[in-house]
């Protein structure tokens, strides 16, 4: 593969003259122009975008840092913000930490070597420090890791009180809140909304936290066998959703009749899925499109509206649930 001392040694030049063609930095003549974009011509020359981005200071990549890059939800939480990116004429580093505080000290110094333009956060990290040493324009998705770094969440509290209310008015009066890891803030937010709704109409609920990425079917059929007469069931996500209703086809409850499920996100599956669950639709396009706008704001240092957003939720209505 040619390199830029080969395109110099061709058009007879030094390898600074050849650079300042290549990003139209500097003076050079017309003719030396000329022979250097023959002789890149002829070698099949390709710029280093690398180097390139480290001359220039810009790389024109936005870095997402995702905590499991298999979930449905951030599977396509990553496939709208790489829309919004790329229509911004963008490229998207991703990198999948795993919740992994090692990992993520290893992806803060692919950070800092491909002069990253702007960064996304979306894991749990434990690593706010760090990431605020590297002078680049953040955004965290569903947390805040400082007051000063702009975010963007759903709002979860609203999505607890849909749920809730939905299972009472439709007659639910033993209700089960399968929860997430009640570390993350997007879990407590939930439920607080939840019981929030719960605690006003003196209602029975019971919560049991379970892994979001691989819950443990065995522990949810463990929970449903200690309060057989559970007639509700909201779940944090909607694959803890789908999990939970395996556990009562298995445990021969009917669904909605006997217990109704609602689950959290709104991802394909839900829909397609028998039965088809009732959720709480996350806006997972408008993630994808205010992060950019965010981002680009930021690049442009211009001041933001507002710092900290948070997005409406909706309650959608499917078979896992009885109709009105």
């Amino acid at each position: 593969m040619p390199t830029i001392k080969d395109v110099a040694k061709r058009a007879n030049v030094s390898v600074a003259t050849v650079s300042r063609v290549i990003n139209n930095t500097g003076y050079v003549n017309i003719e030396t122009r000329h022979l250097v974009e023959k002789a890149i011509e002829e070698l099949g020359y390709v710029p280093n975008e690398l180097a390139r981005s480290l001359f220039r200071k810009k790389s024109k990549i936005i870095g997402l840092i995702v905590p499991h890059i298999s979930t449905y939800f951030f599977g396509e939480l990553i496939e709208a913000i790489e829309d919004a990116v790329t229509q911004e004429g963008y490229k998207l580093m991703i990198f999948n930490s795993k919740d992994d505080a090692e990992l993520e000290k290893k992806y803060l110094n692919v950070l800092n070597q491909y002069n990253i333009d702007g960064l996304i956060l979306t894991a749990n990290t434990r690593s706010a420090k760090s990431y605020l040493k590297l002078n680049i324009p953040i955004l965290t998705i569903d947390h805040i890791i400082d007051s000063t770094v702009p975010s963007i969440t759903s709002d979860n509290v609203r999505g607890g009180e849909l749920a809730a209310r939905k299972l009472i008015e439709n007659g639910a009066k033993k209700i089960i809140h399968f929860r997430g890891p009640s570390d993350l803030i997007t879990v407590v937010d939930r439920a607080r909304g939840f019981y929030q709704v719960v605690d006003e109409h003196n209602i029975e609920a019971y919560s049991f936290d379970l892994d979001f990425k691989n819950p443990d079917i065995n522990d949810i059929e463990m929970f449903i066998k200690k309060h057989p007469d559970v007639d509700g069931i909201f779940c944090s996500s909607d694959i803890i959703a789908l999990y939970a209703i395996s556990a009562l086809k298995k445990l021969g409850y009917n669904i909605p009749e006997d217990v109704q499920v609602i689950g959290f996100d709104n991802i394909e599956l839900s829909g397609v899925l028998v039965p088809k669950l009732t959720t709480i639709a996350q806006p997972i396009d408008d993630f994808g499109k205010v992060s950019m706008k965010i981002i680009k704001t930021l690049l442009q240092k211009k001041e933001l509206e507002e710092v900290h957003q948070v997005l409406p939720v909706n309650l959608i209505e499917r078979d896992t649930t009885k109709k009105a």
